[in-house]
């Protein structure tokens, strides 16, 4: 059986990340720029091979770690990538995730160290290999999926107002929303506690805060309900 192995083809497998973030200046998404051949100089998703000891969801893990310093960050696996000159250095299959994350909460300086920098959705600079095709993937699932389901928890800081819920909801679906239906549609779903507590900086009155009610939010979505914006 070892020697039925021996030969058989050997291709790389690699492991590409889409990092999403949110800040006040919209949906972001995290690139690293390249310091080595080919396309050494130009900008990259996060990514890298998958060793012996690792599953494919423990390898987005430990790169998602290692550029963010972030644990139990929200992701899911999208699609495989197995066109034979993806790669000019060797064949490689690549599988992509995307992941979402609360800017605030990563560490800067891993971020620094890697030569890695945020670029708003919307602005981001053409990519390497078929990274942009990638990217457009990730782009598509995020909006599909924030169309049906409530979305918030990975990107917004814990505290936050509904108007910056309604943000981040217009800058992933890039269009603007009623702002009475959506929040009459996110109330309905009774999954947002109210806080007494004001932010003092959007208005001269301010404005209340809220917090996601986690157990809430988890029951629903067992119950495949579905927010249809």
């Amino acid at each position: 059986m070892l020697n039925q192995y021996s030969a058989v083809d050997k291709v790389l497998l690699a492991v590409d990340c889409i990092i999403f973030g949110f800040d006040k200046d919209g949906l972001k998404i995290l690139l690293i720029k390249r310091d080595f051949e080919p396309e050494k100089g130009k900008w990259s998703l996060i990514g890298g091979f998958l060793r012996k000891e690792e599953d494919l969801n423990s390898a987005a893990i430990r790169i998602l770690n290692t550029y963010t310093g972030l644990h139990d960050i929200y992701m899911e696996q999208l699609h495989s990538y197995s066109e034979i000159d993806r790669d000019p250095v060797e064949r490689t299959i690549s599988v992509s995730y995307y992941a979402l994350i609360n800017i605030e909460n990563h560490n800067a300086e891993l971020i620094k160290n890697y030569h890695a920098q945020w670029f708003s959705v919307s602005e981001a600079p053409n990519l390497i290999f078929d990274h942009n095709q990638m990217l457009r993937f990730a782009i598509s699932r995020l909006r599909y999926r924030t169309s049906i389901k409530p979305i918030g928890f990975e990107l917004l800081p814990e505290k936050f107002t509904m108007r910056q819920l309604l943000e981040l909801y217009e800058a992933i679906l890039s269009k603007e929303l009623d702002k009475r239906n959506f929040i009459s549609k996110i109330n309905s779903l009774d999954i947002l506690i109210k806080l007494d507590e004001k932010d003092m900086q959007s208005s001269r009155k301010g404005s209340y805060l809220y917090k996601f009610d986690k157990d809430k939010y988890e029951d629903k979505l067992l119950n495949n309900f579905v927010l249809n914006l």
